[in-house]
């Protein structure tokens, strides 16, 4: 069964940076109508570190949701979007693993892109998501996980940066705050 995207892009005006995933998990795992909505992902926490030194800054744990306003909020603030590089996809066992979804449909990325031109950084948050991105702009080289690879974005010949950071689903094998360093390092390097 086809799913398409739930969500549309969020792009803040003067979006700097543009962080792409793959697809949101089922509904019925979501606390929030946002994107990384799964409570024990670990974004938002890693967002919190990050900026705050406090992994539960956005996180409302009696309601076992996050700070969405607040979230937006800063998110806007700092020149933050977020998408994801399918559209539709097909979950092969019911799961958001990149590995049990096929893309049917990747995200048109550069009506995306052309959305936000003082966007210099473009960031992974998967494999998947790094293989479609590479896929569509021709990127030979994989970026290590907490590095990046230079790109030009033909469409208007920007310069850019693709950066391949580790997943924030708790089943990658890495700690919050692990995850939190190399995160922490890109976004100093790119707001």
């Amino acid at each position: 069964m086809v799913e398409r995207h739930p969500f549309k892009p969020f792009l803040p005006k003067g979006c700097k940076l543009l962080m792409l995933g793959s697809f949101p998990p089922s509904q019925k795992r979501w606390c929030m109508n946002f994107f990384y909505p799964n409570f024990t992902n670990d974004m938002w926490r890693i967002f919190g570190l990050a900026f705050f030194e406090d992994k539960q800054h956005f996180v409302d744990e009696a309601n076992k949701t996050f700070k969405l306003d607040e979230l937006k909020a800063f998110l806007t603030a700092k020149g933050v979007g977020i998408y994801d590089t399918a559209t539709a996809v097909n979950r092969t066992t019911g799961t958001a693993a990149d590995k049990d979804l096929e893309v049917i449909e990747p995200t048109n990325l550069d009506e995306l892109l052309l959305q936000v031109p003082a966007c210099k950084n473009v960031v992974v948050t998967g494999q998947l998501a790094a293989d479609v991105l590479r896929a569509h702009f021709g990127i030979a080289e994989q970026p290590k996980v907490g590095t990046y690879v230079p790109f030009v974005f033909q469409p208007d010949g920007r310069e850019m940066r693709l950066y391949r950071m580790p997943s924030s689903s708790r089943a990658y094998p890495l700690k919050v705050e692990k995850k939190t360093e190399w995160y922490k390092a890109m976004f100093e390097e790119t707001l």
